[in-house]
């Protein structure tokens, strides 16, 4: 009896043991792990940068934003309302470029200046109906042309016909040619005397363009470098006068270029001297020359070969009078 309760109360009591002990087990490691596992993590993440950045922003950032939002505030708006005014102010400005736009627009201005004086043609009287007219002497060699009436006054030797030939009326100091010989004074001296709005040149004017005017030469003019081109700019009607002193030569192979309209009749060549053309050289326009005149070899004239003294010599040269 006695023994049956000993051991009775035996296995209660380790049963009471064993029940506490696994009690125990099963509180310590659950309480022990997760307190250190929360813990840990989460204290020393959070607490490390919350003090680092914490004391450096506050005592700049509690200064500043008493005085400071409420003094910048005022400040801009003013700004802005100035700034539109001195924008809409320049703006005016482009709107002036177009001013110069009207300069350009003056620069033909200086190009007629040579066609101010518009001289008037002159009046060649009875020798318009020549395109040959001498003082001493017409000579011919080789197969020249003369479209026109070939006149000689108050010499009478004509040489040369044949075999050169004359599409007109050969005259020899007869009244018809001795009336053109004084009309011919009078109309050298009628180019010789314009004095409107002269341009001076003189020397070489080959390669340049010309526009209609009165041109005088205190010595002698030459058409060598270049051609010559005279631009009547859409004037049938305008009028070229060179006033030259001394000779008049155009170099061999050059030649007198018309444009615009311009017209051989128009054109006039007052020499003071003698005029020369050389091979194959093409002038156009009325020479009308003190003593002679010398076309040569295959040199043509579009105009008049008019000498008030001395001869015309011509060597297989053409001479063609221009329409009226």
């Amino acid at each position: 009896m006695i023994l049956a309760i000993t051991l009775v109360s035996g296995c209660t009591a380790a049963l009471e043991t064993t029940a506490s002990l696994d009690a125990t087990a099963a509180l310590t490691p659950t309480s022990i792990l997760t307190p250190i596992q929360t813990i840990t993590p989460s204290p020393i993440s959070t607490s490390t940068p919350t003090p680092g950045p914490t004391p450096s922003p506050m005592p700049s950032s509690t200064p500043a934003p008493g005085p400071e939002p409420s003094s910048p505030t005022p400040a801009p708006t003013p700004t802005p309302a100035s700034a539109p005014t001195s924008a809409s102010t320049p703006a005016l400005t482009p709107t002036m470029t177009p001013s110069p736009t009207p300069t350009p627009t003056q620069t033909p201005t200086p190009t007629p200046t040579p066609t101010l004086s518009r001289p008037a043609p002159v009046d060649l009287g009875a020798a318009a109906n020549f395109a040959v007219l001498a003082g001493s002497t017409v000579t011919s060699t080789g197969a020249t042309v003369v479209n026109g009436d070939l006149g000689l006054s108050p010499g009478s030797a004509v040489v040369g016909f044949p075999p050169g030939k004359v599409a007109g009326t050969i005259r020899k100091n007869d009244p018809t040619a001795n009336q053109a010989k004084l009309d011919l004074t009078t109309a050298f001296n009628d180019a010789a005397g314009r004095t409107v709005a002269p341009v001076t040149n003189s020397g070489n004017i080959g390669g340049q363009t010309l526009a209609p005017g009165l041109y005088k030469s205190a010595s002698s003019l030459a058409i060598s470098s270049g051609d010559l081109t005279l631009d009547a700019q859409g004037n049938a009607n305008a009028v070229w006068i060179f006033q030259i002193a001394s000779t008049l030569t155009v170099t061999s192979g050059r030649q007198v270029i018309l444009a615009g309209g311009a017209q051989a009749k128009n054109i006039f060549w007052q020499v003071g001297t003698s005029a020369t053309l050389g091979t194959t050289s093409i002038l156009k326009g009325n020479i009308l020359a003190d003593q002679s005149i010398t076309l040569n070899t295959g040199a043509t004239l579009d105009g008049r070969a008019l000498t008030r003294i001395a001869a015309v010599t011509l060597d297989g040269s053409t001479v063609t009078k221009p329409a009226p």
